[in-house]
């Protein structure tokens, strides 16, 4: 198990990495685009240089951080002898069962499936291999390095096990391991979108203004960030595509996305990472200068 790979090089695929390679296990960082390998471990580069200034880490174990992990765009090579693979794709149910149908054939038979997913059925990614005893649901929070949740979710198959060696390697990680079952938007998502929904509709109301709303949650419940611009940095979305996963899931009007969020990812306004969402980041790079609060 100290051989581990992450599909996806992204936000939430590069934060894992790190985190795994950070802690001492050797990481295959995979992704089909080669540009996306490269953003990302300029991006673990980057967030390691933030630890060493802040004296959290040396320059020594910097280097071995980076030493631990090892880029490739072959799948089957990458995942070849690995205890763990955990993957971080895009929040696409028909992207995901096609990665775990790929890793269940190239995959050793011993070796332990996870998904990143944030509100997506591990009953229905595991029903698509030969193993779903030991397909499970590894919930990172971003940004991974800094938060200390998993959510640890249970598929309808996924044996004691199994479930026993991810709570005890998440621990491992220096991470607060939690065990939900597998409903939509397991526990972080059922409690938190329809709280960001909710916000979005008493924009759409016309009730407040975005740092009118944004400031009484952070002011007013000692929230950290207010849920306006939380939106912004999950990503408009991801935010859309577990509403709408919840939404069909539960079949209950309350997880029904606003139709001003619906018409904002339509327009591209997708948050941080388009550069405009609730809050505009677009100047002198708002966005970095921001997220760097949070390493």
């Amino acid at each position: 198990m100290k051989n581990v790979a992450v599909i996806g090089a992204g936000t939430m695929g590069n934060g894992i990495a790190h985190t795994f390679a950070q802690s001492g296990f050797k990481v295959q960082l995979i992704d089909i685009n080669e540009d996306s390998l490269k953003k990302g471990m300029e991006t673990i580069s980057r967030n390691l240089d933030r630890m060493v200034t802040k004296e959290k880490i040396t320059e020594a174990e910097k280097t071995e951080t980076i030493n631990n992990i090892t880029t490739t765009t072959d799948v089957s090579a990458g995942v070849k002898n690995v205890g763990l693979v955990v993957e971080a794709a895009t929040e696409n149910v028909d992207l995901k069962l096609k990665i775990f149908k790929q890793l269940d054939k190239e995959c050793h038979d011993n070796t332990i499936l996870a998904t990143n997913t944030s509100s997506i059925s591990i009953t229905q990614i595991a029903a698509v291999t030969a193993r779903p005893d030991k397909v499970i649901g590894m919930h990172f929070m971003n940004p991974v390095p800094i938060m200390k949740l998993v959510e640890i979710i249970r598929g309808y198959n996924t044996s004691d096990e199994v479930t026993n060696i991810i709570m005890k390697l998440s621990k491992t990680l220096g991470k607060v391991p939690t065990e939900v079952n597998d409903y939509p938007g397991f526990v972080a998502n059922r409690i938190l979108m329809p709280m960001i929904n909710e916000s979005i509709e008493t924009l759409y109301n016309g009730v407040a203004g975005v740092q009118e709303i944004d400031t009484v949650m952070k002011l007013g419940m000692a929230h950290p960030m207010g849920p306006l611009q939380l939106a912004d940095f999950i990503g408009l979305d991801v935010c859309l595509s577990i509403l709408n996963v919840m939404y069909d899931g539960f079949k209950n009007p309350k997880y029904a996305p606003c139709p001003l969020l619906v018409n904002m990812v339509r327009a591209g306004k997708l948050g941080v990472k388009s550069g405009e969402g609730f809050y505009n980041y677009s100047e002198s790079r708002k966005a970095e200068k921001v997220a760097n609060q949070f390493v």
